[in-house]
């Protein structure tokens, strides 16, 4: 994996939606700056806010710019 890693949690809980994201920080390697997180929003704001309340101490910062649909969970600089 490198550079900007995608991951859409469309039908999925916020248990699951947690456990995918943690797997993903885990198996970020050096080359990977940036994780989007495509949560979606249509259908509640209920995966946007656990990802934005869960992740902020976790990572360098989250960015929310793209679309109100996604999160960026920034990891380090690129």
């Amino acid at each position: 994996m490198g550079g900007i890693v995608e991951i859409d949690l469309h039908g999925r809980n916020e248990y699951q939606a947690r456990v995918t994201i943690d797997a993903a920080l885990r198996r970020a390697k050096g080359g990977t700056y940036r994780i989007r997180i495509i949560h979606g929003y249509h259908g509640g704001t209920a995966l946007r806010d656990m990802v934005r309340r869960e992740y902020q101490n976790k990572v360098l910062r989250i960015e929310t710019g793209v679309g109100p649909g996604v999160t960026d969970l920034v990891l380090r600089e690129f």
